[in-house]
């Protein structure tokens, strides 16, 4: 089966109903039709030139005429930008929903667990995690697989180019720090039912045994991707974290000690020049919010179980 047909059949399945009407998805069916056009363009414009100048010479232009297509750059790239920066919304705000249920303070964490002893919300929970996650990842393999055609059909790597601003305007939702916060909620989730694997557990692993603490999310395909949990500055794995507008993880120690802070100041106290001790990017002047939520979980390290407790406070760019 095709992607594209894998694709319609996840939006239109149970899986796809967090791409309802409040949840945005790639347009993937209608940004290929937009490709489609744009190669019977091509085609029809090559076979005019070559009907005038002759193949041979026209062959050699084909490439670079067609690198950049006005047509394609207006309908293609804006809306493809929309769509992921809406995607990450989405995402983020769905994410940052369920920790509240799960890490809920003071009163409302009280409340929460009086609920739970008539109800228990724990398999709602797990099941909206699962939809998040399959959310990321199927409009993640449709955007990369969009702008892999785009490159094919324009023989360009405008597509590629586009991808890394991606990144670096923080719009790529595999290197949002909120899916590693929802890599954490799975460990609750899978220490909350005595470390039995499921469905969505298989798609989330995390191997804290090793000199480098790496979280692994794996793709249908068998690609996976890590996420590296050590803390650039101390060189161990992140410990009550700070996540920065760029995305690079701390310590709170470590990154208030960079900022040249007090710890009980927090990063909110750093100066507007502050910048991350990774790209030197100044991160001071974005908006920010702060969520703290509870990670507790059971590791294997050197041969001793034992458990791990960090209260996690991100702050990241809305």
């Amino acid at each position: 089966m095709k992607f594209g047909e894998t694709f319609m059949e996840y939006l239109q399945g149970d899986q796809g109903k967090v791409s309802d009407k409040y949840s945005p998805h790639v347009e993937y069916k209608r940004l290929k039709k937009v490709l489609k056009s744009c190669r019977a363009c091509r085609a029809s414009a090559l076979k005019e030139s070559n009907s005038i100048n002759g193949e041979e010479d026209d062959h050699e232009t084909s490439n670079c005429q067609f690198e950049s297509c006005q047509l394609c750059d207006q309908k293609f790239f804006s809306e493809l930008k929309k769509e992921a920066s809406d995607i990450a919304g989405c995402f983020s705000s769905r994410v940052r929903r369920l920790l509240q249920l799960h890490t809920a303070p003071g009163m409302q964490k009280y409340l929460v667990t009086l609920r739970q002893c008539f109800k228990n919300d724990q398999q709602a929970m797990m099941q909206e995690c699962q939809i998040l996650i399959e959310y990321a990842m199927m409009n993640a393999i449709a955007m990369q697989k969009i702008l892999k055609k785009y490159d094919k059909v324009h023989c360009s790597v405008n597509g590629r180019n586009f991808k890394s601003k991606m990144r670096a305007e923080r719009l790529e939702i595999l290197q949002s720090p909120w899916l590693i916060e929802l890599g954490a909620l799975y460990l609750n989730f899978n220490e909350s039912n005595g470390g039995k694997s499921n469905e969505l557990f298989s798609q989330f692993s995390c191997n804290l045994s090793d000199t480098e603490p790496i979280m692994t999310l794996m793709f249908p395909d068998s690609v996976k991707l890590e996420y590296d949990l050590t803390c650039p500055i101390c060189l161990d794995m992140v410990f009550n974290p700070y996540a920065l507008g760029c995305g690079h993880l701390f310590c709170k120690s470590c990154a208030c000690s960079a900022a040249s802070v007090m710890i009980f100041q927090g990063i909110k106290a750093a100066s507007k020049e502050s910048k991350c001790p990774v790209c030197r990017e100044v991160t001071f002047s974005l908006h920010y919010c702060t969520i703290l939520f509870l990670s507790s979980f059971s590791c294997h390290f050197e041969g001793i179980y034992c458990t791990v407790a960090s209260l996690l406070n991100c702050r990241m760019q809305h």
